[in-house]
């Protein structure tokens, strides 16, 4: 272990459990250690470097707008919050948007949104508003977003949490209509699970989610923080249903991968439920963060990303279909957002990403046993062909190394 790993492990809480790997560099899909090894990254920093690493575009904005203003707060107006806003919710269909920092900050405004809706709009009674999620789900390290989760280790020890959550099963849409009450706020849900493992709900079921939600007069809430901005193939992977949710949150790709820029974007009538001092960020809505913002979305539109996403993906998921590995368990994503399951009996998930890694190509392990691919929406299929000759290779090893054990 170097200098450096030893160092952060000594002095940084162990909430990660890292490969050992150190990075000092980036450049569009690539990213270099301090020995000086190029890497191909297939993580993109899950999903938030999906423009690739010191995009030129990005990286002028950022230098032009340090040396102009950076920080305010919201108690004054600036000359960048607004155009971005504005980009945003064209680009997404939505009225008005509030901007926070971090994503599990963009879930916790959602959730203050639908729960002040449901008081002040739909007329549930006072603190017994109940906001509906799905089991597997991932909204962030709140204690809010924890206690919708049905991780175990999420919660372990960190109870007691808030009331007014409950989960249904993902893809069941009787199970979500038999949740549903009069006290009901919203429906919150992933699109595509990320941090569940990649998992897709059956097609149409958002779509009939959606339905429902309007006819139960329940806010249908998309937290797009990992699948939003071109990551599935469409600017929002709910466009693949063509669906417009009263609420949604982006995050991750939304600062470019320079930045940690999201927000929270909805319906007029929901937005406003908010009033001076209701909620509030000191960094929320910067300058810097909405010059960052704003640059990442036009960059989305200028260089037609999701449709690179969705080319590119459907690549890349045709050459590891190609792959007959006994290790391979399932297969699944859309775009540049995919899942390799390792069947535990034969190999973990870690042992992939580490033998990977060892071959230049970073990725990383999502509960023990499955292989997240989601690499910058920049990738070619040079590169593409490169890193799935890399993960055959592995593979076949790890198959012969356990034949002959």
């Amino acid at each position: 272990m170097s200098s450096t790993m030893d160092l952060e492990t000594q002095y940084c809480a162990h909430n990660y459990h890292p490969l050992p790997v150190v990075l000092t560099r980036g450049e569009g899909v690539f990213v270099w250690d301090e020995d000086g090894k190029k890497y191909l990254d297939m993580m993109s920093a899950y999903s938030a470097v999906s423009h690739g690493h010191a995009h030129p575009r990005l990286v002028r904005l950022v230098q032009e707008q340090v040396a102009r203003l950076t920080i305010v707060s919201r108690a004054f107006y600036s000359n960048r919050l607004g155009p971005f806003l504005e980009r945003a919710c064209q680009l997404t269909g939505q009225d008005m948007a509030l901007p926070m920092n971090t994503g599990a900050e963009a879930v916790e405004t959602a959730i203050k949104a639908a729960r002040k809706w449901a008081y002040t709009v739909k007329g549930v009674p006072k603190d017994k508003a109940e906001i509906i999620g799905c089991d597997g789900n991932f909204h962030g390290r709140t204690i809010a977003a924890v206690a919708m989760s049905d991780e175990p280790q999420y919660q372990n020890g960190f109870g007691p949490f808030p009331p007014g959550f409950l989960n249904v099963k993902y893809g069941d849409i009787d199970a979500l209509a038999a949740a549903i009450n009069a006290n009901t706020a919203a429906f919150i849900i992933e699109p595509i699970q990320g941090e569940g493992g990649i998992v897709m709900p059956p097609p149409g079921y958002l779509k009939a989610a959606a339905k429902l939600c309007q006819e139960r007069n329940v806010l249908f809430i998309a937290d797009e923080i990992q699948t939003g901005l071109g990551r599935t193939g469409r600017m929002l992977a709910c466009d693949h249903e063509g669906i417009q949710p009263d609420g949604l949150i982006l995050g991750k790709a939304l600062g470019g991968g320079i930045l940690p820029v999201s927000m929270f974007l909805a319906r007029r009538d929901i937005m406003e439920v908010f009033t001076p001092g209701d909620h509030g960020s000191t960094f929320g809505g910067n300058p810097l963060g909405a010059a960052v913002g704003l640059e990442a979305l036009t960059i989305l539109v200028d260089e037609d990303l999701p449709a690179k996403s969705a080319s590119m993906g459907d690549y890349l998921i045709e050459k590891l279909r190609a792959i007959d590995s006994p290790l391979i368990q399932d297969l699944r994503g859309k775009g540049l957002f995919i899942g390799i399951e390792i069947d535990p009996a034969y190999a973990s998930a870690r042992n992939v990403c580490k033998a990977l890694m060892k071959r230049g190509l970073l990725s990383k392990e999502t509960h023990e046993t499955v292989v997240r691919l989601a690499p910058p929406l920049i990738i070619s299929k040079a590169e593409i062909d490169w890193a799935v000759t890399q993960i055959r290779e592995v593979l076949d090893e790890l198959n012969q190394h356990r034949l002959a054990s």
